[in-house]
């Protein structure tokens, strides 16, 4: 079986969710959004597509004209209804091929905080997250897209995962950040970003230390039982 895993910056990668995927007996691959063959990549052929993170936003297509074409190959994949996962603009993305509108959202939602299931997220693999501290960082939010199930909700935003039927599941949140030596990458840089989530880069680093093991287990083993469900 192959994985095909959408990164849209390259420290923006599996981090934590790379040895659940490898232990489901996934080939995985990766592709990155500025590579010439990003353009033509075949969505469609993977057992498994994973479309990452990036800082760019969906409605942003005029100064990422790459946008257009990875909404419509997911549109297509989806159509298809073959395994997909999604992470924050990855879910975005997944949103808007389903036919939602993404937007900027009211705050920046910035550092570990627990999500809030719903009865539908508690029976899911999500089960795992729980009361877990995981990884936001995103201003962004979306509708949410006809024919699909809201899992999880915070208080600054209420689409925070959904799931249509086994094969999709989209979340808005970073539950596979963790350990990720690759954090500092998202670190740098980003002071003005962190501090409208009212965090400073130390508090978030703090939080990361302390909270990031234990968010990275909960990911691994609610990514482990959804692909035990495909």
């Amino acid at each position: 079986m192959r994985a095909l895993v959408i990164r849209h910056k390259v420290y923006e990668g599996l981090a934590g969710f790379e040895a659940p995927i490898a232990a489901a007996g996934y080939a995985i691959e990766a592709i990155d959004a500025d590579e010439p063959a990003f353009a033509t990549a075949d969505f469609s052929a993977p057992d498994l597509l994973v479309v990452m993170g990036g800082p760019m936003g969906v409605y942003e297509r005029d100064a990422h004209p790459w946008i257009k074409g990875e909404v419509a190959r997911l549109a297509d994949r989806l159509a298809a209804d073959k395994p997909t996962l999604g992470v924050c603009l990855g879910a975005q993305l997944i949103a808007a091929a389903l036919g939602a509108q993404v937007f900027a959202g009211p705050v920046k939602e910035v550092g570990f905080a627990p999500v809030e299931l719903n009865d539908a997220g508690a029976a899911s693999p999500l089960r795992h997250l729980d009361g877990v501290p995981v990884m936001h960082w995103h201003g962004d939010t979306f509708g949410l897209p006809d024919g699909t199930e809201l899992l999880a909700s915070t208080p600054a935003y209420r689409n925070q995962a959904f799931r249509r039927g086994a094969q999709l599941l989209a979340l808005q949140f970073h539950p596979e950040i963790g350990e990720d030596a690759q954090f500092e990458d998202w670190l740098d840089g980003s002071d003005d970003y962190v501090a409208q989530g009212g965090l400073t880069i130390p508090e978030l680093r703090d939080q990361h230390d302390r909270l990031g093991p234990a968010a990275a287990a909960a990911g691994q083993a609610m990514l482990g039982e959804w692909l035990a469900g495909l």
